[in-house]
């Protein structure tokens, strides 16, 4: 256990997604290695690969020195193209590798967690050479070893996990930015509500409420008179925020209220990760 306990629930739902991961993936052949993910370009190999990475880098494990391929399309951003690194290094490595690397890395982290004595404000490394708090990078990792799992899953056809420790806290990382998604980004207009009602696995309401300045905030408390109301089920919320879908996509699995100009503008801008 940690000693802080603030950090203790994030260390919980990576290690229940991370185990997940490992069951998944140990029984696979080498062609289903291979299978697209609904995360742009990457296989379920290049998911895995991307997950080893973190987590070695996590560890403090030097970044591989490596060149990558002029042709890769989707590296569009200097973050992408950073990310991409950890992947692409590992692209031609066979099943067992895959396997044996990820069980030796999983058992150093959980190593490390169990021992970990840092206080959560402690800074420590993160992406692109910047830094960031113990109980943030945590947050992250659980939040991204969770959405990956559901990549897997759904590559896979092998659902489940929706409503696992993971969930709640990428649900909380996902609701933290949808003020900027209603206010900024869809340009929802002063004075006014938007009411986002999940049900599914993992159930919730959230009223995002805008003020006479244009800044946005987010509260549990039910509105009376929304502009728009959009209803979705977990899961597509999920896909949508993380960019694994478009809105178009999954129409039939929205039901929108309201002035649907501002919640189409909602749903285009609705993917908030990287």
């Amino acid at each position: 256990m940690t000693v802080h306990p603030s950090l203790q629930t994030y260390a919980d739902a990576w290690t229940h997604s991370i185990e997940a991961i490992s069951e998944l993936v140990m029984p696979l052949v080498e062609g289903e290695w291979n299978r697209a993910t609904p995360c742009p370009a990457w296989s379920v190999r290049d998911i895995v690969s991307h997950i080893i990475g973190m987590e070695c880098e996590q560890l403090g494990d030097p970044r591989p020195i490596h060149t990558l391929p002029r042709d890769l399309y989707h590296v569009q951003s200097e973050f992408a193209r950073y990310m991409e690194m950890q992947v692409d290094v590992r692209r031609h490595h066979t099943a067992p590798e895959m396997t044996s690397e990820l069980e030796y890395t999983l058992i150093r982290r959980a190593r490390k967690l169990r021992n970990e004595t840092r206080a959560p404000e402690t800074m420590v490394r993160a992406p692109l050479g910047a830094e960031q708090t113990l109980e943030l990078a945590l947050r992250m990792r659980a939040f991204d070893v969770w959405v990956h799992e559901q990549d897997l899953r759904w590559a896979l056809n092998r659902p489940g996990n929706l409503d696992s420790p993971g969930a709640y806290v990428t649900r909380d990382i996902l609701l933290h930015a949808l003020p900027k998604v209603v206010a900024k980004d869809a340009g929802a207009p002063p004075n006014s509500a938007v009411v986002f009602d999940i049900h599914g696995p993992v159930e919730f309401l959230r009223t995002v409420r805008v003020d006479a300045e244009g800044h946005g905030t987010i509260d549990g408390a039910p509105s009376l008179g929304p502009l728009a109301t959009i209803a979705l089920d977990w899961e597509t919320y999920v896909r949508l925020a993380c960019g694994r879908v478009r809105p178009r996509a999954v129409a039939d699995r929205v039901k929108t209220e309201g002035d649907q100009e501002l919640a189409a503008a909602i749903l285009r801008e609705f993917a908030v990760t990287p």
